[in-house]
């Protein structure tokens, strides 16, 4: 995105996952946003200061310890609030020790300051993010949607040629697949997403190529 936007936005791999942390900003008041600050936060300290901005919050699409591990001691850090997930994943926040410990990545517990549901907004600068609960990879995933920009951060429900895996606890694939197309495709063909691992694309072009949730597999 270019700087006469109000939102520019820069994707922060974090962790032995390459999990897509993103920044947002606005570049009318320079505060700013970490969506899924799972770990690694030298390095997201480090992109923070690149971008000369000042983070008023984190949010977090969902529960997994990729994206959120670390977010409740990243939060303490910077003296600032957690928003995110759904209450629906509590239970994998609960947890984020034994599982980061399964896998080898730090995570300690926490408590969102504000659990989000479908329909609200979260704010920054002059920034505002639709929020949009789409269960399925977890039932409390939620995707942030910034339609001035075209742009939503959809964590690990959609990615370039995939989708996000159902096969973890309360994980549910005819959710997932109702999330994508009833949720994110009316955001409109033109919205370009920032999956939680992985490239960016465009609502579009996974409605035309994607082999899971393609409209040729549902006409």
């Amino acid at each position: 995105m270019t700087d006469s936007l109000p939102l520019r936005a820069a994707i922060v791999p974090v962790t032995a996952f390459e999990q897509n942390c993103s920044l947002l900003w606005c570049t009318r008041t320079m505060e700013g946003v970490l969506v899924d600050p799972g770990g690694d936060l030298p390095r997201l300290k480090q992109a923070i200061e690149k971008a000369g901005i000042t983070v008023v919050k984190l949010l977090v699409t969902h529960g997994h310890m990729d994206h959120c591990g670390m977010t409740g001691v990243f939060a303490r850090e910077l003296g600032v609030s957690i928003e995110g997930p759904h209450l629906d994943d509590s239970f994998w926040l609960e947890q984020l020790d034994t599982a980061g410990a399964r896998f080898g990545v730090e995570g300690h517990p926490f408590v969102p300051d504000r659990w989000l549901a479908d329909g609200d907004t979260v704010s920054f600068g002059e920034i505002t993010l639709d929020v949009i609960h789409c269960p399925g990879h977890t039932p409390g995933h939620v995707v942030f949607h910034h339609a001035p920009s075209n742009l939503a951060v959809v964590g690990d429900v959609l990615f370039a040629g995939s989708i996000g895996r159902t096969d973890f606890p309360r994980g549910n694939h005819d959710d997932l697949i109702a999330s994508i197309t009833q949720k994110l495709w009316p955001l409109g063909d033109e919205t370009l997403f920032i999956p939680g691992h992985g490239p960016t694309s465009t609502f579009g072009r996974e409605r035309q190529t994607n082999p899971f949730v393609a409209d040729q597999r549902f006409g």
